[in-house]
């Protein structure tokens, strides 16, 4: 059965998403919402940089897009900027009865353990009075710390720790408002970036450390730990997104940690460099710009490094691709799914069934 998509937002993520709907044979894009007045009745092929018309026009009319009952939305708006609002934005579309697979807010990945029990109920009473699903996910909070890790985990014998690392270069991710405000790159070092206070990265990215923690059947330390390790700029740097001053915040390392009795036991980090060169005695991707590793500690060790990049080669590109088709991809399982939030853990295995060149 063929199930009716609207795709809400056509930026870095939302204009992939709208070619991977678009190339899968079970979906049919019916309808695009864009927040750019400019884009009001542009064709959704075009915003999606393809040579071609794809005979769905671009719309910021709400209603009109709910009256297309469509089966599921694709959610890719920016979300990190504006939680409270997207989380209203998911829960009126669940209500409404449609389907939800989201980018953001990242939280949402695994809320239990990070988000109060009255912020997660309203979306779940919600979800189940509209008979719909919402399901977040994405590349990281999502598969390469999620579904990769704990598939990694049913080879173990005996696990002592779980690390979850993403390693990359962010010179050319286009993403002012993540890299600027967010991360905080080209401010002072003594600058508060919204990521670095106290307890904002055990939101962002504790939920998948909360999820390992669940699928392990183990009971993490209150709080979670976070770690961080801040590097300033050795000459002035150019990033597509933001301007790097010397003596400013250039390369970032963070961990947020699932302590049992004291003892990391799951541990998320990011190392973040904006310039090749930076940090020499960081870990460096196995090859190229951008890389995605596991390391299960115990009884056998295990490493898996995941990389990817796109036909022109760069890193960041392919990281919102496969963010949109991990999306994507999940369509037809959230929608077979109980009403409610729907986490990784719940879903069965997804595949890219139906995409082999032909």
């Amino acid at each position: 059965m063929t199930l009716r998509v609207v795709e809400w937002s056509t930026g870095t993520v939302g204009r992939h998403a709208i070619v991977g709907i678009d190339a899968h044979p079970d979906l049919e894009l019916v309808g695009v919402w864009v927040s750019d007045p400019a884009k009001v009745g542009k064709d959704a092929g075009r915003l999606a940089g393809l040579d071609r018309d794809l005979g769905v026009l671009a719309t910021n009319d709400r209603d009109a897009l709910f009256a297309l009952k469509p089966d599921a939305i694709v959610h890719t708006a920016m979300t990190d900027d504006r939680i409270v609002e997207a989380i209203a934005d998911l829960t009126s579309f669940v209500e409404a009865g449609i389907n939800v697979v989201s980018s953001g807010p990242v939280l949402l990945q695994f809320p239990y353990g990070v988000m109060p029990d009255a912020m997660i109920g309203p979306i779940e009473d919600a979800a189940r009075r509209g008979g719909a699903s919402l399901h977040v996910n994405g590349i990281d909070p999502g598969f390469a710390n999620d579904v990769l890790p704990l598939s990694m985990t049913s080879l173990s014998q005996q696990i002592d720790e779980v690390r979850c690392m993403e390693i990359a270069d962010y010179s050319t991710y286009y993403q002012p408002v993540v890299m600027g405000d967010l991360f905080g790159f080209g401010k002072p070092m003594d600058h508060q970036s919204m990521l670095l206070t106290p307890g904002v990265l055990s939101m962002g990215w504790g939920s998948v450390v909360r999820q390992i923690a669940k699928g392990l059947d183990i009971t993490l330390d209150e709080p979670l730990v976070e770690r961080v390790e801040k590097v300033a700029a050795d000459r002035d740097i150019d990033t597509v997104s933001v301007k790097i001053p010397e003596g400013t915040l250039a390369a970032l390392h963070f961990e947020v940690v699932g302590q049992v009795d004291g003892v990391d036991r799951v541990v998320l980090e990011h190392y973040t460099r904006t310039s090749a060169d930076q940090c020499p005695d960081w870990p460096r991707p196995d090859s190229g710009d951008g890389s995605y590793r596991i390391e299960i500690h115990g009884e056998p060790f295990m490493r898996v490094e995941m990389t990817h990049h796109g036909r022109d080669g760069d890193h960041n590109v392919s990281g919102m691709i496969v963010t949109a088709q991990r999306l994507v991809n999940a369509v037809s399982a959230v929608v077979d799914a109980e009403p409610g939030l729907v986490t990784a853990l719940d879903l069965p295995l997804v595949t890219g069934r139906g995409l082999v060149t032909r």
